[in-house]
């Protein structure tokens, strides 16, 4: 269902470590990884990914907080959206 279903975005300078931190988080929440995206453009790391929640043992909220504060670490910026709001963004 797509209520369960978020895009996560992730940019900045590219450098180790930058997937498997996001992934870690993801995985201690139970959240699946359904697609992921990634590019280095010019030495600027850009990854999507789209994820389910439906067995997330986290809210949203705390999600998003978490991916936020590790993404502060890396020095990279982070948004997280639901996808059905992603979608009614990107429709224009």
């Amino acid at each position: 269902m797509s209520e369960n279903k978020i895009i996560i975005t992730v940019s900045g300078e590219d450098k180790v470590g930058i997937v498997a931190k996001v992934a870690t988080i993801l995985s201690e929440c139970r959240v699946n990884i359904e697609d992921i995206k990634q590019t280095l453009m010019q030495g600027h790391f850009v990854m999507f990914m789209l994820c389910d929640l439906s067995q997330a043992g986290v809210s949203f909220k705390e999600l998003k907080a978490r991916l936020e504060d590790e993404c502060h670490k890396l020095e990279m910026e982070v948004w997280v959206q639901r996808k059905g709001l992603f979608d009614k963004m990107h429709s224009i």
